[in-house]
């Protein structure tokens, strides 16, 4: 009855299913995968979010396919005011309710059903799902890591066929932190340009840079038809706003046409909301006030986790230069989903196992380094000593 497209495993998975039995204990857990930034006692401007939403123009039905001009230009003046990207035309950009959504518009403007795309691993999980549901193929890259993580460009080659419609890069990647750096960047625009391909970038934790340095947004890519996504659920912690955007820039001719068919495409699926749309400039604005909170908490509790890790030698972090995840690297006495289940039953830790990301081998785990603080030195105290046994 059903399509094979959701044919997928729908039971709940062990770490759940630990989970669930620890909470039934009563035991308290100590969540270092917290990523719900409206639950980390983060102090929000409450009056002026709720205020966006009183404007009697969200009362008029006037759909606009790629969303109202005002909050878009907001966009361009955020990529004007915090990334240094002058003249960039609000026409070349399309809201959706979500980067998930733009994903899906992106996928369905590139590809006929059976087509590919080059995705990272490790990276997040979700992209499997999205790519399901519109009938792509994806075809993993490994992330390299020597002292940081690489694209490792000879694999890319080597996954190339002649359905490949794109390649899709997370900038930074979630969870590695990793940036795409200056030289990687233009050996993409050269891998893409020689291929007749498509970048679809993924910038949703850019503005949360852990290492100095300068780390360009794809908005202002002009070498090859680029795609940039990002919305205000990382910008201004505010998951539940339910508002992103696709940015297209590149050759002018590949921009008009990929603009003529992704507003088609916004226009089927009818436009979103008006009244987050009203409310966006305002809540865009909010990253102001939410972003040195979140990064001076990734700091402090970057440097904490620095600070135990002599505690217990055989754990190690890898680099993390932005983002709000870090990566550790443990023995390998099991499986990262086994480790993740003793860490839940015998010390109420909950952890993300590396599995989750498709990591090339067993010895990973992901922490959130926008868990509170007090609770986050708690937990790695925990985590380690746990390790000791």
């Amino acid at each position: 009855m059903f399509s094979t497209r959701t044919a997928w495993i729908l039971r709940e998975n062990r770490l759940t299913e630990a989970l669930a039995e620890v909470r039934r204990g009563g035991a308290e857990v100590l969540d270092l995968s917290a990523s719900n930034p409206t639950r980390l006692g983060l102090r929000y401007d409450e009056d002026a979010v709720l205020a966006a939403f009183s404007s009697a123009r969200s009362l008029d039905y006037n759909p606009q396919p790629k969303g109202i001009l005002e909050a878009r230009q907001a966009i361009t003046q955020y990529y004007h005011d915090d990334h240094g990207l002058k003249g960039l035309d609000a026409e070349n950009i399309v809201l959706t309710t979500s980067t998930s959504e733009g994903y899906s518009h992106v996928f369905r403007l590139l590809c006929n059903p059976g087509d590919e795309l080059l995705v990272p691993k490790p990276s997040y999980p979700l992209f499997e799902f999205l790519a399901d549901l519109q009938d792509v193929k994806l075809v993993p890259y490994p992330l390299l890591y020597d002292h940081g993580w690489q694209l490792d460009f000879h694999s890319l080659e080597k996954v190339l066929s002649p359905r490949t419609r794109g390649v899709v890069i997370v900038h930074p990647n979630n969870p590695t932190g990793s940036y795409v750096h200056s030289q990687e960047r233009d050996m993409l625009n050269e891998f893409c340009g020689e291929h007749d391909l498509a970048l679809i970038v993924d910038e949703v934790f850019l503005d949360y840079a852990i290492e100095a340095g300068v780390h360009p947004s794809f908005a202002g890519n002009q070498q090859v038809l680029t795609f940039t996504l990002s919305g205000l659920s990382k910008v201004s912690a505010l998951p539940q706003m339910k508002l992103a955007w696709i940015f297209a820039s590149g050759p002018r001719p590949d921009v008009v046409s990929a603009m003529s068919r992704l507003e088609v495409i916004a226009d089927t699926y009818l436009s979103m909301n008006a009244p987050t749309q009203w409310a966006f400039p305002t809540l865009l604005e909010q990253r102001k006030a939410i972003q040195p909170q979140l990064r001076a908490r990734i700091g402090k509790n970057l440097e904490e986790l620095d600070r135990q890790l002599p505690s217990q030698p055989a754990v190690t972090r890898l680099r993390v230069e932005g983002g709000w995840n870090v990566v550790l690297r443990v023995p390998v006495v099991q499986s990262d989903e086994e480790l993740a289940i003793a860490l839940l039953l015998r010390s109420a830790i909950l952890v993300h196992p590396g599995h989750f990301y498709d990591f090339p081998s067993d010895g990973y785990i992901v922490l959130s380094l926008i868990v509170e603080e007090c609770q986050f030195a708690q937990g790695v105290h925990s985590l380690l000593r746990f390790f000791h046994t």
